[in-house]
């Protein structure tokens, strides 16, 4: 694969990666409900979680990647506690 080929396609999902955060800000903001709500929040932790990825592979810096682990790991627990918190009103028992 040629290195103008991967700097292209990156740029492209860095692109569409963008655009599918703009949508679930608009999900996370719009929803009619609180469980929309949530999923627009997990879908734009997700795809900054990717774009992050993206940025690591373009510059080659380890750095983007150990962030990217984080923001997976705090988001799946937020979702959890969130979900939890909808299901029965409360997070601790």
């Amino acid at each position: 694969m040629s290195a103008a080929l991967l700097g292209w396609s990156l740029l492209l999902a860095q692109v569409m990666l963008g655009a599918g955060m703009l949508c679930a800000c608009w999900r996370a903001v719009r929803g009619p409900r609180a469980q929309d709500r949530v999923v627009g929040l997990d879908t734009l932790y997700i795809n900054g979680m990717l774009l992050l990825l993206t940025f690591g592979i373009r510059s080659g810096t380890v750095l983007y990647f150990e962030a990217a682990l984080v923001i997976a790991l705090l988001g799946f627990v937020s979702t959890a506690a969130l979900a939890k918190f909808l299901m029965r009103g409360e997070v601790i028992e």
